[in-house]
C-alpha cells in the first residue's frame, strides 16, 4: 500500500510537534568499506551522521543513536548511545529492539518512534509527517519508505508495544529480514519520488560515497 499524505516540499515538522523520537541505526560492520563507521565518512566537509541529525533533529522529539563498540566514539554528537540487545550483530532488527527498548524505559508517554538508517545523507525533510500520515490512514502497525519502486524498511514507524513480538521474532525465530517480519503486520508503504536526488541513497561503498560528493550538490550541499 503506498500513501501520497503531504507532498513533497512540505514545511518540515517542528520539532516533536509529533511527539515521535527517532533511533539512527549505525551498529553495522560496513564490511564493504573495510570496516569502521560509516556514518563518520565525510562529504562535501560534512559526516554522514551530521547530514543524517541535520535532516532528523527537526522532525523528531529527540534522536538517540543505536551502535555497537566504544560509544565514546560519537560523544560529540551529544547523542544517547545504545548497542544491541542481541549478540552477534543480528542485523538492524537488533538496533531497532534495542531503540524500542531504550524507550520503553526512557520514555514512556512514547507510543511510535522512527527508525532511519544512519548512512543516508539525504534523508527528506517530510520524512516523519508522511511516515505518520500514511500509517494513520492506512490505521496500520507499521510505516516504511519507499523510493523508485522500492521499499526501504530500516526507515519507518515502530511501535513500542510490539518490542516484545520482535524480540521473540529475533531470539526464538532467528528471523533477520526486516520485511519478513513487517510482513506480519498491518503496514503502510509511503513513497517519496528519487529526483534531483533519490532522498534514500546510502553510502555502503568506498564509490557510494565518491556518488554521495556528486549528489550533495545537487541536494544543495
Amino acid at each position: 500500500m503506498t500513501s501520497s499524505a503531504t507532498p513533497r516540499g512540505a514545511p518540515a515538522t517542528p520539532r516533536g510537534a509529533l511527539g515521535i523520537p527517532g533511533v539512527l541505526l549505525a551498529g553495522g560492520l560496513a564490511r564493504r568499506m573495510g570496516g569502521g563507521d560509516k556514518p563518520m565518512r565525510t562529504i562535501a566537509g560534512r559526516t554522514i551522521l551530521e547530514r543524517v541529525i541535520a535532516r532528523l533533529a527537526p522532525q523528531c522529539d529527540g534522536l538517540i543513536l543505536n551502535a555497537n563498540g566504544e560509544p565514546s566514539r560519537f560523544a560529540a554528537f551529544g547523542l544517547p548511545v545504545i548497542a544491541d540487545g542481541v549478540p552477534d550483530f543480528p542485523g538492524p532488527l537488533a538496533g531497532i529492539l534495542a531503540a524500542l527498548d531504550w524507550t520503553a524505559a526512557n520514555r514512556p508517554e512514547v507510543k511510535v518512534m522512527l527508525s532511519a538508517a544512519a548512512d543516508c545523507p539525504f534523508l527528506p525533510r517530510d520524512l516523519v509527517a508522511r511516515l505518520a500520515a500514511g500509517r494513520e490512514e492506512r490505521n496500520a502497525e507499521l510505516a516504511v519508505a519507499a523510493s523508485g519502486g522500492q521499499a526501504h524498511p530500516v526507515i519507518g514507524l515502530w511501535s513500542v508495544a510490539l518490542r516484545d513480538e520482535l524480540r521473540h521474532a529475533l531470539v526464538k525465530e532467528d528471523i533477520r529480514k526486516i520485511d519478513r517480519w513487517t510482513a506480519c503486520y498491518r503496514l503502510a508503504t509511503v513513497s517519496w519520488p528519487t529526483g534531483p536526488v533519490d532522498p534514500f541513497f546510502n553510502a555502503n561503498t568506498v564509490e557510494d560515497i565518491a556518488e554521495a560528493e556528486r549528489l550533495a550538490a545537487l541536494d544543495g550541499g
